[in-house]
């Protein structure tokens, strides 16, 4: 792990400007940068860069981030590879945290397994490119099933000889340890003597995210009944199967600026396709989704097609991981390729645009393609029918994202349709499959949590439920005024607020007695970590937040930030003198925030005030309470003047 020390000698030498403007042409309007937005298709520059803040902002799309997170977005980068790509720019040296003995192990053997990959895989393009065997058998296969040469480096194909240990002799002879070899997959021992494991065969490298090598498919060439048609990598410290996506490293871009990303099988899928101009596509390996799988693609988009072979085995293999997908809030399509053809051979036969045209035609709704295959078979048999209902309820269900919400009414129409069922016993039939899977949830996590507590579920989030009694207008209303506390405490809070005090500790003592009414757990995490920071003697800043690791928290600080307060540099033209900031009445801005605070909390001890009246009390009692109530009144009243006039509900 990186240590902080270094982290904040990163932080120290970012210049968003320097970064970003690497990656999108930028343009100097007032005191910010305008250039055309990267994550999506404009005419019109609406992509704003904050030198002064350090972030940026899209008004088109809505996209914003800090310097980091704008390379976690655009290169798909993970937070610390973002930091190692950084480090690397600025030359900054990385020292990393003390690991134990096994981590550190862990950590110096895939090091190693990257390093020997990496020679693997020019070895192997070597060969295919430059020897005479190499060109005769395997460069004419890739050429035969129609690859140029330039996909054929821009895939770093290769192609390993017949030889027994021809790739073994030469690893051994550059020190490369035989253990590694052995790990890697790429040399096996047999009698004693290191064999090449994938002789005869085109090799496909597989990369990670950021374009390292991590394993290998190996192809065989000559038919031979006992040999398997692939070999892969074994799963080792860097190499695990269910978490790749083959081509994910150069689809990447292509997904995040289509917002879609094409699912296929085989590596000669993705390849003839990315050939043909269409390059938003990934394959599986010919193994089933898995959870990680849909995760890496959810980080590109929502929008997933999966398309597979229109026969019985590529429909069953379509439908495998459909639970999975929903549960991650995808949007998930499908389209069978006619015909017995295959992604590969059909867009050979018909060409890019015709296949672009093809798959948007053809996409069809998971969710109704699988009731409509299921109902096939069910044919007329009642009890089936009846299973169908079940399972289709079930896989609803399962869409239970508070944002998905009307997705899952809408599929309880369509599919109570073409059932000829009742819509509301099919809406009944799916709730109790939610209520069954929050049961399960809620039990497991009494089981893992301490006594007491409680997981932060969408509630502790500060997301409304249905039956609040607030509107949703007032909720925003309030955590706009909450930013606005955290703002102040950010951006002034080692600023000093009086001779013995500063800003940060007059609105961490002011502020103890709110954090009842804060919604937002997330705001309150910001005060908390703010706190034990400032009373360790650090002297925490907005930056601190906007780069940290915690990315909830970073995007949070990144959307507290945001460009309303720029002046025009056109009001110089119209008006003299120095224009006051907020910068310059910071103190003002503190004041504020705390009064909207305080307020509420008045409101809130005056609606506790007035339920107590309602019950039975003494006459001694009774007029305790109505001079409480005449107190609090008048300190609502004494706010209120000092902000102006407010409706409060």
């Amino acid at each position: 792990m990186i240590s902080q020390q270094t982290i904040q000698q990163i932080l120290s030498r970012i210049d968003i400007i320097e970064i970003v403007g690497s990656f999108v042409r930028l343009k100097k309007r007032g005191t910010n940068y305008l250039g055309l937005c990267p994550f999506h298709n404009e005419k019109s520059p609406s992509f704003t860069v904050s030198p002064v803040k350090e972030i940026y902002k899209c008004f088109g799309c809505g996209r914003s981030g800090n310097t980091i997170s704008f390379l976690m977005e655009h290169e798909k980068y993970s937070y610390a590879e973002a930091l190692r790509w950084l480090a690397a720019k600025y030359n900054v040296e990385i020292e990393e945290k003390e690991l134990s003995p096994e981590l550190r192990q862990q950590q110096q053997v895939a090091d190693s397994l990257y390093i020997l990959n990496a020679f693997a895989q020019k070895w192997f393009h070597d060969i295919l490119l430059s020897s005479e065997e190499g060109q005769d058998i395997g460069l004419s296969y890739l050429r035969e099933r129609g690859f140029n040469d330039d996909t054929i480096r821009k895939f770093q194909l290769g192609y390993s000889p017949e030889s027994r240990d021809a790739f073994a002799k030469a690893a051994l002879t550059a020190q490369y340890n035989l253990e590694y070899l052995q790990k890697s997959g790429l040399v096996v021992v047999r009698d004693e003597r290191p064999v090449d494991n994938y002789r005869g065969r085109i090799i496909f490298p597989i990369h990670n995210q950021t374009g390292k090598t991590i394993g290998f498919g190996a192809r065989i060439i000559k038919s031979n009944d006992r040999a398997p048609k692939y070999i892969n990598t074994p799963e080792n410290e860097i190499y695990v199967k269910s978490k790749i996506l083959y081509g994910s490293w150069l689809a990447r871009q292509a997904i995040d600026k289509q917002d879609e990303c094409l699912l296929v099988e085989g590596y000669t899928d993705v390849i003839s396709l990315h050939q043909a101009g269409v390059e938003n596509v990934v394959a599986s390996g010919g193994t089933s989704l898995t959870v990680d799988q849909l995760r890496l693609i959810k980080k590109y988009t929502n929008h997933l097609t999966i398309i597979y072979d229109g026969d019985g085995a590529g429909i069953k293999a379509a439908l495998r991981g459909l639970d999975m997908a929903l549960e991650e809030s995808l949007d998930v399509k499908l389209v069978l390729i006619p015909d017995k053809e295959d992604p590969d051979s059909y867009v050979r036969k018909v060409g890019a645009a015709a296949f672009r045209e093809f798959v948007a035609a053809a996409k069809k709704d998971f969710i109704l393609f699988q009731l409509e295959v299921a109902l096939k078979d069910a044919a007329g048999d009642t009890n089936k029918r009846a299973e169908v209902v079940g399972q289709v309820a079930e896989t609803i269900a399962r869409i239970n994202k508070a944002e998905d919400f009307t997705k899952r009414q809408d599929y309880i129409r369509q599919c109570a349709e073409i059932l000829r069922i009742e819509e509301a016993g099919l809406h009944a039939l799916v709730n109790k499959f939610v209520r069954e899977r929050i049961a399960k949830q809620e039990s497991k996590a009494a089981a893992a949590s301490p006594a007491g507590e409680m997981p932060i579920g969408e509630e502790g989030m500060g997301i409304p439920v249905p039956g609040e009694e607030e509107s949703l207008n007032l909720l925003f209303k309030h955590e706009q005024n909450e930013r606005g506390m955290i703002r102040s405490l950010l951006d002034f809070g080692l600023r000093p607020w009086d001779e013995n005090s500063s800003v940060a500790e007059y609105i961490l003592s002011e502020s103890a007695d709110f954090y009842d009414l804060i919604d937002n757990r997330r705001l309150i995490k910001i005060l908390d970590i703010y706190k034990a920071w400032y009373e360790e003697g650090l002297e925490p800043t907005v930056k601190n937040f906007l780069y940290h690791e915690d990315q909830e928290l970073s995007t949070l600080a990144v959307s507290i930030m945001d460009f309303n307060d720029e002046l025009s540099p056109n009001w110089k033209e119209h008006f003299e003198g120095k224009i006051a900031t907020r910068d310059d009445l910071y103190k003002e801005d503190v004041i504020s925030t705390l009064r909207y605070l305080k307020l509420r909390k008045i409101k809130r001890l005056m609606e506790e005030n007035q339920q107590d009246l309602s019950r039975p009390h003494t006459e001694e009692e009774q007029m305790v309470l109505l001079q409480t109530h005449l107190h609090l009144k008048q300190l609502e009243k004494d706010l209120l003047l000092h902000l102006g006039t407010v409706i409060v509900k």
